[in-house]
């Protein structure tokens, strides 16, 4: 039996989401699309085959003739969603972050251990992108010998007049906090951020530079240059005692004119990681036939939003900050 999905929020991400369930998974169908814009939700349900509409999240968590949830709206709201899929005993799909403070995301966790089951994953993708898989196998191999030092950049097209540097580490870092964490199975101990000296900080997507520590004594570096102007670009290396493996993106065409080479750059991250959300969400479904949980799960959404408020009072106070998490319930163990 196909599991019903309600997809909340029908925004750029939302509609990305809807017309994955709806037109590219096996065994799931698009049961409801909730959005407050109603028009936006009949828009994206007319083009995923939705069979209905909301505007009320709650009454969608609470419908019968729901199964399971996905979560796309807005940041504030995902986990008091969360909390609301789990008292109704639903597989919840949330988009990051898990939620907007630590002390949000611990009451996810009281919420979800109290169950008893994992039901929550938390749509950190790129452990499903097929480049990250396989930097992971590389490193699973034991070639590299031990591993020392991961880093990342993160690059956007420009950024909204609306947005900070603490964003750059709060909205786009947390996916390099996360797929960095897992690459090494490990969890992080401290973050300083920095950021270059001709950086405006007045203007939007100014480039920020954290170095994160690990538990293990590593390092990882993450670049987030969110008005790079020259295109959509994430890359990563790992570095081993015994040598490196580096991540690159996919380049569908290479040009070489005029003494020149080129590459075509997408100019946001859908063309670059479509596979890896489309994966994410069919093992998520199959995750829901067979119980077994896969994914990031809220343990890990709470990780990286840790890690990333202790690097907006690393910016604010220009010095370096430790984290100290909670200890890890046994259910995430």
């Amino acid at each position: 039996m196909a599991v019903r999905v309600a997809l909340v929020g029908a925004g750029v991400m939302g509609a990305d989401h809807g017309r994955i369930i709806g037109t590219q998974m096996s065994g799931a169908i698009l049961q409801v699309v909730c959005d407050a814009d109603r028009e936006r939700a009949r828009t994206v349900a007319d083009a995923t085959g939705a069979i209905s509409i909301s505007s009320d999240p709650r009454a969608v968590i609470a419908d019968k003739s729901v199964d399971a949830i996905l979560i796309a709206s807005p940041d504030a709201t995902h986990g008091e969603l969360t909390i609301a899929a789990i008292a109704a005993g639903k597989p919840v799909l949330c988009e990051k972050p898990l939620a907007p403070t630590s002390a949000e995301c611990l009451k996810v966790l009281d919420a979800e251990t109290a169950s008893g089951r994992r039901l929550v994953q938390v749509g950190f993708m790129r452990r499903f992108d097929p480049a990250y898989v396989e930097m992971k196998a590389v490193l699973s191999r034991g070639d590299l010998g031990p591993p020392l030092m991961f880093h990342c950049f993160h690059r956007n097209v420009s950024a909204p007049s609306w947005f900070t540097s603490e964003m750059a580490i709060t909205n786009s870092a947390p996916h390099e906090f996360d797929i960095a964490r897992w690459m090494l199975d490990t969890d992080y101990s401290s973050i300083s951020v920095f950021q270059p000296r001709s950086a405006d900080a007045a203007k939007p997507g100014a480039p920020v530079l954290m170095v994160v520590e690990t538990t293990a004594g590593q390092l990882v570096n993450i670049e987030v240059n969110n008005n790079a102007t020259y295109g959509y670009d994430v890359r990563g290396e790992l570095v081993g005692e015994n040598g490196s493996v580096s991540l690159r993106s996919p380049t569908h065409s290479e040009v070489n004119l005029n003494l020149m080479q080129a590459v075509n750059y997408p100019k946001d991250w859908r063309p670059r990681f479509a596979e890896a959300y489309r994966i994410q969400n069919q093992a998520w479904i199959n995750s829901i036939a067979t119980g077994v949980a896969v994914g990031a799960s809220a343990w890990d959404g709470y990780a990286a939003t840790l890690i990333a408020e202790a690097g907006v009072h690393s910016l604010a106070t220009a010095a370096p900050v430790k984290v100290a998490p909670i200890s890890r319930p046994d259910l995430y163990r």
